[in-house]
């Protein structure tokens, strides 16, 4: 009788396995993260070779916490940092240049270009997304004319594309599958959402061969069979969803109007919109959240590229705390006469500005200002930049949308961020009983495939909350900080 569906978590900074019981409990986790690389301003690549090898070692670590083999484990199931682009050998398995990770902005002058072409319309209409680097079409178009051999490679078949999680399971099933969902599918700017199949009309826009694309199925489907030499036996691999709508599914969000946001290296809101897709007219994207049984449920994400990663920053770049549960505590000594604010650019403006060239700033700074003024910064960042996608999204969706955000991610264990989010948002915020609910979705479609875990009605019934945080603070304070916050980032825009 298996005992565990296995959860590989391939995030920007660490990868992580996870076994989960049938009750949602989690066993064992392994986490190791890995390097990143950064060759040129604005630049981010990973080393393939660095998120496959940890990504096994993480889950070696894991199977041998939980006491576990291979024929434990009902099905494993795969998320994944989205629109981060990898070109492999089909022959030999081996990527032909470093993955282009999803905030890398190398392709913005190429976007540009073809916004004044007039292909954005075009792109929005199939896709949902807009025309920025954050996206994978551009990156593989990159690396097709800037690889020696590329080009002529991929037009001979001879090369794959695909998410980390295409590129995962190619090598845990031993090549035998070119394979991705749809809910990474639909982050790659070349897959029509409405039509649910590769754009012909985009491919050649970007020129692109069909030939390097992989197969799109459900995010809980037959993804094929772990190859044994891996850990010694054999199970199936079950489910795949991009790691925003595996949270989605982790949250048990699967009533239109219901609304999660995670935040880990950057954040990111997805409000569920059902079986249609609504089109935003305030710079949201319109995203796959999953597709069950050939049927896509819709969604309207709002994208923020630095969350945690300010923190890591403050970690690693400045130095001023050791630890990045650290912040939180400062944070909450910081000296409330001053007001310094934070608009952590570090690879340009994501949702609702998608400004690819502005840098980051801080405003306010005073000879005072110290290590707990920064942290404060930095965290109360991450709660103005999610209540301008809210604003967004109520604007798109309705006033009457879900006003609770489930949220989630490693930045939600900070309780002092949470009240804060809760106040600035004006707004309840719900924490899980289980965080880990990206790994948890994962999990899910895996074990919903395999017969583990039930229908998502009954799944729903599983979310547990741990801590509810309502607003403490008074209305014309919210409004003055939110003030605050927009006229710094009108200073901080390139246009």
């Amino acid at each position: 009788m298996s005992r565990y569906v296995l959860a590989i978590d391939q995030g920007t900074t660490s990868s992580r396995a996870i076994l989960f019981e049938q009750s949602t409990k989690i066993t064992a986790i392994g986490q190791q993260e890995f390097p990143q690389h950064f060759p040129r301003s604005g630049w981010v690549e990973h080393d393939p070779v660095d998120i496959w090898e940890s990504t096994i070692a993480t889950c070696k670590s894991a199977l041998k916490q939980g006491n576990a083999s291979i024929s434990d484990i009902a099905a494993i199931g795969i998320t994944n940092q989205r629109e981060t682009t990898v070109l492999w050998d089909r022959e030999t398995g081996e990527a032909i240049y470093n993955a282009i990770v999803w905030q890398d902005r190398r392709t913005a002058s190429f976007c540009q270009s073809l916004k004044d072409a007039g292909h954005e319309a075009v792109f929005k209409e199939k896709t949902g997304l807009l025309l920025d680097p954050y996206f994978s079409g551009t990156k593989i178009a990159w690396i097709l004319d800037n690889v020696d051999g590329a080009r002529a490679a991929a037009e001979a078949g001879k090369l794959a594309f695909g998410t980390v999680d295409s590129f995962l399971l190619w090598k845990l099933t031993g090549g035998k599958v070119h394979a991705t969902d749809a809910t990474n599918a639909s982050r790659t700017l070349i897959y029509d959402i409405h039509k649910g199949e590769w754009s012909s009309e985009l491919l050649d826009i970007l020129n692109i061969p069909r030939s390097l694309l992989p197969e799109v199925k459900n995010s809980s489907d037959d993804f094929g069979d772990l190859d044994p030499d891996i850990f010694g036996g054999t199970t199936k691999i079950a489910g795949i969803a991009g790691d925003q709508q595996a949270a989605v599914v982790g949250q048990a969000c699967f009533k239109p109007g219901m609304m999660k946001s995670t935040y880990g290296t950057g954040c990111f809101a997805l409000l569920n919109t059902g079986d249609k897709p609504v089109l935003s007219k305030n710079k949201m994207l319109t995203t796959i959240a999953y597709q069950l049984n050939g049927q896509p449920t819709y969604a309207l994400e709002g994208s923020i590229f630095v969350a945690g990663s300010a923190v890591q920053w403050l970690r690693d770049g400045l130095g001023i705390i050791e630890e990045a549960s650290q912040s939180g505590t400062l944070a909450d000594q910081a000296d409330p006469e001053q007001n310094v604010i934070m608009v952590p650019a570090f690879v340009g403006l994501g949702a609702p500005y998608w400004d690819a060239e502005c840098r980051g700033a801080i405003y306010g700074l005073t000879r005072a200002t110290g290590p707990s003024e920064l942290c404060k910064a930095a965290l109360e960042a991450v709660c103005y930049q999610t209540r301008d996608l809210l604003e967004a999204m109520k604007a798109d969706a309705g006033e009457d949308l879900e006003t609770v955000l489930r949220v989630d991610g490693g930045m939600v264990s900070s309780s002092w961020t949470m009240q804060r989010l809760a106040d600035l948002l004006g707004a309840p915020v719900d924490r899980p009983s289980v965080l880990e609910t990206t790994a948890l979705g994962a999990a899910y479609l895996a074990g919903l495939h395999v017969g583990f875990y039930p229908e998502p009605e009954a799944f729903s019934k599983l979310w547990k909350l741990e801590s509810r945080f309502t607003p403490d603070m008074a209305d014309d304070q919210r409004d003055l900080s939110y003030a605050g916050w927009k006229d710094a980032v009108s200073r901080t825009l390139s246009k």
